[in-house]
């Protein structure tokens, strides 16, 4: 699959999103980058970059206080080599990167991965 393809799948991802979560995507932007760089994957404590599908660099809206003004956008990267290497079919690539896009998400909301686990969520 291309990167505009991938891409496409990402902003799907984020359009199938309820509407009361699309509208509070507040001051995020969410890339595709080809591989994690060696410094994120030292804060994310993994040492293989196949291991890493996406990343959430921000601070989190539960996080925030009023002192949260004029800051750079939260962003959230969706890393598209490490999904498709874990994937056999198409089918299987938007599968994967919806689940991916609404994990880092759920971080942007304050969301941990105990959380995520806790519920059921992967």
């Amino acid at each position: 699959m291309d990167r505009g393809d991938f891409e496409g799948l990402v902003a799907e991802a984020i359009e199938s999103l309820p509407e009361q979560f699309r509208e509070r995507l507040e001051n995020v932007e969410v890339v595709v980058e080809e591989w994690p760089d060696p410094q994120t994957l030292r804060q994310a404590q993994i040492r293989h970059p196949a291991g890493l599908l996406g990343f959430y660099h921000g601070v989190p809206q539960t996080e925030r206080t009023t002192h949260y003004d004029m800051v750079l956008p939260d962003k959230i990267t969706i890393y598209r080599q490490p999904i498709q290497r874990r994937c056999r079919s198409w089918h299987e690539v938007r599968e994967l990167t919806y689940s991916v896009v609404r994990h880092e998400i759920a971080h942007h909301f304050g969301i941990s991965d105990d959380r995520l686990l806790e519920i059921g969520a992967y």
